[in-house]
Parts: structure tokens; C-alpha cells; sequence
């Protein structure tokens, strides 16, 4: 007797690729990525398995992307990552042609920066607990994901020093409590406290903790230690458990008071929560601290990633001088050897 081997059907592949970037740990928001792109991928292709499709396959789904539907550069390279996650890590299928890809090259782009002036008239405009999270990213250069998941063990009041845990790339890096922020933080813990206790008397769940910490220690979640420091008003379901739970606060709450405060300012560059980063490590490389210093604060691995914000200084500090200025001013032309020295005056609300 006789038994035809048959593909699985793409829902059950769907699932293997679920289970495997949960296997990993890769980020909830990178598993729901890889998902939409592969579920795409294949109902392109008419439903076809990855099995039975090769190169000729994925140039042609790539190349759809280019040239029909002119996407960035970096959601092109997020959609052939997940291919290649797909036939790698899912279906163990190691052929020569995935190493031949050619990736799109990224553009390099000045990040926009804001002046002190600009930093100040934006947090003037924000208060409340997006407000806190707004000074807080500007005040140590921490990513909008790693503020708002902040836990309260997490804050070392005594040292002045915050632990930024399971950061990209998953590492953990130790960035300043500023002094300006140590009242409304411990303001914003009293807050986050009574939403604790609130949780605690209903009987809760708690909050999600990593790496199955939960099997092992069952009730670490419910502990305060755990709870997060900016607690969402209301409770969500877990996508990944069906747990319903409170979440920190979204993402797209800051995003939106970002937004309407730099509308009140009359701030006409693009603003969004990592400019306040981008601020943070350019103000610090002007005020002369040293490039290894700013590069272990926002955790890049590479200093070349860095290096990015001395491009900035070079054109917000007007080093080399132009030669129209010499004419109109009738002066001999003579070029400045490089920028001026001089430190712009903090802010009183940085």
C-alpha cells in the first residue's frame, strides 16, 4: 500500500510559522509582519505551497512590490526577511538561491532633530502621563517601546539610574534617571500603585512578564515589583494567550499627543517619538560628551550607527562658510576650520 505525502495547507503553515517565531522570541509586532508577508506571498502565487515555488517565485513576488505597489526599501527587505524566515527556520529548506537575494539598499537620511527651543515648546505642550514618557525619552534617549515598558523594578531612584531591559537586539543597557523627572516619576508610581491595587482586589491575572517567567514563578505577574509604570486605563486581551490583562499604555496614545503638541508649537519638521531620541543624542554630542558615551546610552552595537547624529551637528552648526557670504558681505573669502564651540542654554523643562 501506497500513501501520498501531501503539503499542509496553508492555514496549518501559517500556524508552524507562528509557533516558530514564538519558539525565538521574536517580537509580537515581527510575528505579525511575517504573517501578513508570508500569508501574501502565498496567495499571490494562487494558494501555492513554498515547497513546490523557488527563485523564479520570490524575484517575481519581490519585484511585484517594486514595481506595482512602490514600497520603501525597508518594508521590501521586511518582506523578503520573512520569506527567508519561512524557508529557513519553517520548512528547514536550505537552498543556494536564498543566499543570492539581493537586498534593496536603504537610503541614508538625516534624522530630524529639534532645537532646545523647539524640545521645550513640545514638552510645554504636553502634560500627564504622556507627558512623563515624553520628557523621559528626550532625558535619557530611550525608544518609545522600551519607555512605556518600563516596569517598577526597573527604577533605581537611589543610584539615579533607569535599567532598560530586553531592549533591540534583545539587550539590557543602563541609561540616567534625570534629576528634573525623579518627583513626577515617583508621582507616576503612587498612580500606577493604586491601578495595582485596584487589579489586585478584582482578582486579575496581573501582567504579561517574558520568557514563561509565569511557569516557573506563577505569581510573579501579580506582583508590583513586575507592574508597569505606565499602566493602560483599561484592560486588553493578550493576542497570544487569550488572557485578558492590563497592557502598558499604547503606543498610539503618545503617538497622538506627540502629534497635536507639536501642531501647538507650530513645529513644522516631521515629530514623532524618536525624534526625541534623535534630539537627545545630538544635544549631548554639542554639549561635548564624548561618542562612546552617547552610543552606550541609546545601545547601539555599532558606532558607525551613531556617527549619524555627527552628520547633523555638521549641517545644524553651519561649520564650513559659504563663499556667497564673503561677496555680499565684501570680505575675502576664508573658510572656518570647523563648527562654533559655543553650547546653546538648556531648556528649563529639559
Amino acid at each position: 500500500m501506497y500513501f501520498r505525502i501531501t503539503s499542509p495547507p496553508p492555514g496549518r503553515l501559517l500556524d508552524q510559522v507562528r509557533e516558530r517565531a514564538r519558539y525565538l522570541h521574536y517580537s509580537l509586532s515581527t510575528e505579525k509582519a511575517y504573517l501578513y508577508w508570508v500569508r501574501f506571498f502565498i496567495r499571490w502565487h494562487g494558494l501555492k505551497h513554498p515547497r513546490d515555488m523557488g527563485a523564479a517565485h520570490v524575484e517575481a513576488f519581490l519585484a511585484m512590490l517594486a514595481t506595482e505597489r512602490h514600497v520603501s526599501p525597508s518594508t521590501h527587505n521586511q518582506a523578503l526577511s520573512a520569506i527567508l524566515f519561512l524557508y529557513r527556520e519553517v520548512l528547514a529548506i536550505k537552498l543556494p538561491w536564498l543566499d543570492n537575494m539581493q537586498r534593496p539598499m536603504r537610503a541614508k537620511r538625516i534624522p530630524a532633530v529639534l532645537t532646545r527651543e523647539e524640545v521645550a515648546a513640545l514638552l510645554a505642550r504636553m502634560d500627564g502621563e504622556t507627558g512623563l514618557v515624553a520628557r523621559l525619552l528626550y532625558g535619557t534617549g530611550m525608544r518609545l517601546m522600551e519607555g512605556l515598558r518600563l516596569r517598577i523594578k526597573d527604577v533605581d531612584f537611589d543610584r539615579q539610574a533607569i535599567i532598560v531591559r530586553q531592549a533591540k537586539g534583545n539587550k539590557d543597557r543602563v541609561v540616567m534617571l534625570p534629576h528634573s523627572l525623579a518627583d513626577a516619576l515617583r508621582q507616576q508610581l503612587m498612580a500606577a500603585r493604586a491601578r495595582w491595587q485596584t487589579d489586585r482586589d478584582a482578582g486579575r491575572g496581573g501582567v504579561e512578564v517574558p520568557n514563561a517567567l509565569e511557569a516557573k514563578y506563577p505569581q510573579v505577574g501579580s506582583t508590583w515589583a513586575w507592574f508597569w509604570i505606565f499602566p493602560s486605563p483599561t484592560y486588553g486581551m493578550d493576542p497570544r494567550t487569550g488572557v485578558v490583562r492590563r497592557h502598558h499604555l499604547y503606543e498610539e496614545r503618545f503617538a497622538r499627543a506627540v502629534k497635536a503638541a507639536a501642531r501647538g508649537a507650530r513645529i513644522e519638521k516631521h515629530v514623532t517619538a524618536h525624534t526625541l531620541r534623535h534630539s537627545f543624542a545630538t544635544h549631548l554630542l554639542q554639549a561635548g560628551t564624548d561618542i562612546r558615551t552617547v552610543q552606550e546610552l541609546l545601545g547601539h552595537s555599532d558606532v558607525s550607527t551613531t556617527m549619524i547624529y555627527t552628520h547633523v551637528l555638521k549641517v545644524a552648526a553651519g561649520g564650513t562658510a559659504s563663499p556667497l557670504d564673503a561677496i555680499l558681505a565684501g570680505m575675502p573669502f576664508a573658510p572656518s576650520v570647523g563648527p562654533p564651540t559655543a553650547r546653546e542654554p538648556a531648556p528649563a523643562c529639559a
